[in-house]
């Protein structure tokens, strides 16, 4: 198989069980993705803070970056090792779009087109997410969605405004 580049996002917006606040908890899933076996990261974002999708009173901001990963990935198990990392990290799933200890969404993975089994790809939201395509941006910013065949820089330029921000280094 051939090395490929896997595009993973990463959001958090609710501490772990121990304290650990979503942004601590971003960089720790980090940490893992590079633990998956035959792929390593090659670059991570800026981390990016934005407004839930949809607009909930009860769920604070997100923090939000993408990974780059290369290698060698087989969609359905790369996607149950990013299920495996939010559930280390405590993930419950009480509701859809419910506040998150973590989540890690697969984008794309070499322009693959996969409208099922799970997972579907390129990730069926993300051409529309301001935190998604932003920080893909920077780790990706060739990347052209293998559906629209639009790259990200277009794809951002026809989004709909969203409270997003990038956040200081720290």
């Amino acid at each position: 198989m051939a090395v490929e580049t896997a595009l993973v996002a990463i959001g958090a917006n609710l501490p772990r069980a121990d304290g650990t606040t979503a942004r601590e908890t971003c960089r720790w899933a980090v940490g893992r993705l590079g633990r998956i076996p035959g792929m390593r990261v090659a670059a991570v974002s800026s981390w990016w803070e934005s407004a839930p999708i949809p607009p909930d009173p009860r769920s604070p901001p997100y923090i939000n970056g993408v990974a780059r990963l290369e290698g060698v990935a087989e969609p359905g198990a790369l996607l149950a090792a990013l299920h495996a990392i939010e559930d280390q990290a405590g993930r419950a799933r009480p509701y859809p779009n419910a506040p998150r200890v973590l989540d890690l969404d697969l984008i794309d993975i070499g322009g693959r087109v996969r409208p099922g089994p799970a997972p579907i790809l390129p990730h069926p939201r993300a051409a529309a997410r301001a935190f998604v395509l932003r920080p893909l941006f920077e780790v990706a910013p060739d990347w052209v969605h293998p559906v629209l065949g639009k790259g990200v820089q277009a794809l951002i330029a026809m989004l709909d405004p969203q409270e997003i921000r990038r956040l200081p280094s720290a």
